[in-house]
């Protein structure tokens, strides 16, 4: 048997685990260790909670786990609670499968005032994640500046955007609910540095603004381009624009809360006295390269909340070479040190939707396969399972999660499918209950 183990169980390591099951031909043990008590990742704490049909890909990893020849070992944390060095003595193959959680920095000067919030920290707010259940952004409005122009940044205004009853149905942890329902913003800006065919946002995605009960999208005319240009646009980005003239057609309508798309727009600095009161804005233009250059105009735009959504990085973990630059984790095609691997985002970068994912784990499942012997000949789970009785580590199992998940099920709001715990003493507890 060869023994796999794979640090991080988001959608990249669920997919990797698939395709080394199928290479193997389940001649494979495979072993997940997980920094939280809850699996899935990206799925659980990244994807907005009034998207629960994407989170329904959940019940395929479930299928995955429970195999016979798969495990879970959550509430480990790989660098702290055990070496990489360690691991590669258990394992034939150890995939790190961690993804790109924290935030990249703005880098610009303001950008450490309170009212700053990385998109990670926003969603994994309202989204439940034991490390950002503190955030408490200010929410007292009337302004509220998004930057970037993907789909974190729409779902981001989004949430800033709904009613209290447009959540039905949704994941939304109880205490961003109430404080969204409590908040007063009525302006939010999407900043992006380049215009609409520069639009990273899927069309789906973008169709929600135009749905929504209280607000209602603004786009400036002036800032689309010659609509003879769109014909040269791939067909997703096409069916975008085509969006972004509508909402550029379409009045506003009496709304109390507007979305404004400002296109062109390069953030300069964040001001305000102790705290976010404005942004400055250079306005921007782009070259032949389709690059966004500053033209020297500027103009402020009024907020309380900055949340930046320009991209993530992989965490450090202690003994892995890292690339500073790209923030992930040195590689060649996947391959960090003998034995040693990455996939998804901590392989390529934050980039690609969670579908993307499965290439790239089938990728690293043959990189896997290609440089294995025949015959495994390490402990594994039995290494494991001995390292973490010395060190008397509080172990979530797959049953475990199981009993968390049910808890959470049964506390549920009438109008909500769960209501998450949000620290892990108390799924901890739980699973202990």
């Amino acid at each position: 048997m060869h023994q796999i183990a794979i640090v991080g169980s988001g959608p990249a390591g669920f997919y990797t685990a698939e395709a080394c099951q199928k290479n193997f031909a389940g001649k494979v043990q495979i072993d997940f260790i997980d920094r939280l008590p809850s699996p899935f990742g990206l799925i659980r704490s990244g994807v907005a909670p009034d998207h629960q049909s994407i989170k329904a890909v959940t019940r395929r990893y479930e299928a995955v786990v429970q195999s016979d020849n798969v495990h879970f070992y959550g509430n480990i944390a790989v660098g702290e609670d055990i070496a990489i060095a360690e691991l590669l003595d258990y394992y034939d193959a150890v995939v790190l499968a961690t993804g790109a959680p924290h935030d990249r920095a703005l880098g610009i000067p303001g950008d450490d005032l309170p009212g700053v919030v990385g998109s990670a920290a926003m969603v994994g707010w309202y989204n439940g994640h034991p490390d950002h259940a503190r955030l408490d952004p200010p929410l007292e409005g009337p302004g509220a500046v998004v930057i970037g122009n993907g789909n974190v940044a729409l779902d981001v205004a989004r949430i800033l955007a709904k009613t209290r009853e447009e959540f039905a149905g949704s994941d939304i942890v109880a205490h961003a609910l109430d404080a969204l329902d409590a908040a007063r913003i009525t302006h939010v800006t999407i900043l992006g540095r380049r215009g609409p065919h520069q639009l990273a946002m899927t069309p789906k995605e973008l169709a929600e603004l135009g749905r929504l009960e209280r607000a209602a999208p603004v786009v400036d005319a002036a800032d689309l381009p010659p609509l003879f240009d769109d014909a040269l646009l791939e067909p997703g980005i096409r069916k975008s624009v085509d969006l972004i003239r509508q909402f550029a057609a379409t009045p506003a309508g009496g709304k109390p809360v507007s979305i404004a798309f400002d296109f062109f727009a390069k953030p300069l600095a964040i001001e305000g006295d102790g705290k976010v009161e404005r942004m400055i804005v250079e306005r921007t233009r782009l070259d032949h390269r389709l690059q966004a250059v500053g033209t020297g105009e500027t103009y402020a735009i009024s907020c309380g909340l900055v949340v930046s959504c320009i991209g993530y990085r992989t965490p450090h973990i202690p003994g892995v070479p890292y690339d500073d630059n790209s923030g992930r984790f040195a590689n060649d095609d996947g391959r960090i040190l003998p034995g040693l691997y990455c996939v998804g985002w901590a392989r390529r970068g934050p980039s690609g939707t969670i579908g993307t994912n499965k290439p790239d784990g089938v990728f690293i499942a043959d990189q896997i396969l290609a440089d294995l012997p025949v015959a495994g000949g390490k402990p594994g789970r039995t290494g494991l399972e001995s390292l973490i009785s010395a060190r008397q580590l509080d172990v979530v199992s797959f049953s475990d999660w199981q009993s968390i998940d049910a808890a959470e099920v049964a506390r549920a709001r009438t109008d909500a499918p769960r209501e998450k715990f949000v620290h892990v003493k108390d799924m901890i507890a739980a699973k202990d209950a």
